[in-house]
């Protein structure tokens, strides 16, 4: 098995000892990303709404760099600050499928990185 190391600067860098993605035997197992604007460095925090679409921008900026799509993405973890925010997440995060849904789960947990709201992992398969 091949390990490839996939990285772009259209996303944010990592903030610990991990890759924005892995590329192994026909799947790319992409890390969690947060609302970090790759050009400024800044969190966007202005609402859920706007935190969830940066999520989802880092996200295809690390599948483009992998020459993925959304399309490729087979199973989805979120996790939420609070399950308030649910129904805001997920309303933003299906624009980004074209209705052929990955499998998913969605959490609330203690905290995340930075105090963000949202976080969200995929993998993703390479030949559909």
């Amino acid at each position: 098995m091949s390990k490839q190391v996939v990285k772009t600067v259209n996303a944010p860098a990592p903030i610990g000892p991990y890759n924005q993605a892995i590329k192994a035997n026909g799947f790319v197992f992409l890390s969690g990303q947060v609302a970090f604007d790759p050009a400024t460095g800044a969190l966007v925090q202005d609402n859920i709404a706007a935190e969830t679409h940066q999520v989802m921008k880092n996200i295809e900026a690390v599948l483009k760099e992998a020459k993925l799509s959304f399309e490729h993405i087979v199973k989805t973890t979120i996790f939420l600050s609070d399950m308030t925010l649910f129904a805001e997440v997920n309303e933003v995060y299906g624009t980004y499928f074209n209705g052929d849904y990955p499998a998913r789960e969605t959490v609330a947990v203690k905290g995340l990185p930075r105090g963000v709201n949202v976080e969200i992992s995929m993998t993703a398969v390479v030949d559909l």
